[in-house]
């Protein structure tokens, strides 16, 4: 018999879709023995002698950005977007719990004063510009229309105000340079050792289980932490050098070579626009830096991802869908959760 479960496993009684809107404790103690005993009830085999190797990243499918009442629900198109985005994903897991060999969940990790936040900035009347309402742009940081807050100055490069304010310039430059996002201003969001910054509950139930089932420990992720850059790839931070040259932040290699060393890497989370289609962006450069064939090994999930959209105000589907578009003529597969794996193209279990 083939080590891996093919065939599509039922739900275990213990998920509950109702729930995945909601934030509360998983009961580990419990799950771990009902995965046990569901993973003998259905000879799902650990995850060590998998044939074909397949790791799901799940991409900041945090509190924050998945629960409607908390900082940046990603609301997509039909205003539950990372609902039910979460709820397919989670039944995805369950479904081929005997598949999936890894999980690889990131999640975005902030402090108050970083680069995208309302402290860090202030203008001539003392004010810190409105969270989700402002970008900074070149122009903006060299008219001095906003600068460095300096009451941050010692917290972040221990009181040198001018450094920050230099790194400031040139951070937005660099951006600019790039064709990046210009600098948004987020609210306080995904913040470390709040409840936001946790994974959605049900999620967390379903890795946890996928752990316990198959003996495979999840692999976190973590980003977004360096307060002198955003992140929204996990592979790699917007900007990697300062002012002076000096490296401020990392490429994620131990991540990317992780990666490629799976037979099929399969991506779902949020947001589509933002960390999801940035985290394949960086992806698919590495690949085609390396060999180009290897775009074939990836999976997205596009039914478990949703854009960011704030009606009159913002509206990122369709260049979400672009993004998309561009992963698939470069190799990508873009594929729904509710097929078979064993149906997708390039797999052969």
């Amino acid at each position: 018999m083939n080590t891996q479960t093919v065939t599509q496993l039922p739900m275990p009684p213990h998920f509950d879709n109702e729930k995945v809107e909601q934030v509360w404790r998983v009961p580990y103690q419990e799950r771990a023995s009902q995965a046990r005993a569901w993973a003998k009830l259905h000879d799902i085999q650990p995850a060590a002698k998998d044939k074909i190797r397949f790791c799901l990243m799940a991409i900041d499918v945090q509190n924050t950005f998945c629960i409607p009442e908390f900082e940046l629900f990603v609301a997509g198109k039909s205003g539950t977007g990372a609902i039910d985005d979460n709820v397919r994903l989670c039944e995805f897991i369950y479904r081929n719990l005997g598949v999936i060999t890894a999980i690889a969940p990131t999640m975005d990790t902030h402090t108050a004063m970083q680069i995208f936040h309302p402290v860090f900035w202030i203008n001539h009347a003392g004010e810190h510009p409105l969270p989700a309402a402002t970008i900074l742009t070149l122009e903006d940081v060299e008219k001095g229309v906003w600068k460095v807050n300096p009451a941050v100055a010692d917290s972040i490069v221990g009181g040198n105000y001018q450094t920050l304010q230099k790194h400031a310039l040139h951070y937005v430059q660099q951006l600019s340079d790039a064709g990046k996002y210009p600098l948004t201003i987020w609210p306080y969001h995904s913040m470390l050792g709040g409840i936001g910054h946790a994974l959605v509950s049900a999620l967390e139930e379903a890795i946890f289980f996928h752990n316990l089932a198959r003996y495979s420990q999840t692999r976190f992720e973590i980003k977004g932490d360096n307060p002198l850059t955003e992140n929204y790839s996990v592979l790699q931070a917007e900007v990697l050098a300062g002012s002076d040259g000096q490296p401020i932040a990392r490429k994620n290699t131990g991540l990317i070579q992780k990666l490629l060393e799976f037979d099929a890497v399969i991506i779902a989370g949020q947001a589509k626009s933002h960390c999801v289609a940035w985290t394949i962006y960086d992806l698919l450069g590495e690949i085609q830096a390396k060999d180009p064939n290897l775009a074939k090994k990836v999976y997205l999930l596009e039914d478990c991802t949703s854009p960011v959209v704030v009606p009159g105000v913002i509206d990122c589907t369709d260049q979400a869908d672009e993004a998309f578009r561009r992963f698939a003529s470069a190799g990508m597969h873009l594929v729904k959760s509710s097929d078979p794996i064993d149906t997708w193209p390039d797999i052969h279990l």
